[in-house]
């Protein structure tokens, strides 16, 4: 299931690509918290009570 959508037009074209949209349901699938690895650094990434998204060094 490809849950990838594509960004809305949120103005003039510029000849650039845009950024790709990613779905939190993709990256979390099912799970509150995430680790990313930028850069040899860790950061969490957790989904609050409220649906908020949380990046931490």
């Amino acid at each position: 299931m490809n849950h990838e959508k594509e960004p809305a037009d949120t103005g003039p074209k510029t000849g650039t690509r845009r950024s790709p949209v990613l779905e939190s349901e993709t990256l979390f699938q099912g799970r509150n918290e995430i680790i990313i690895r930028h850069q040899g650094a860790e950061y969490r990434m957790k989904i609050t009570r409220q649906g908020k998204l949380i990046l931490n060094k």
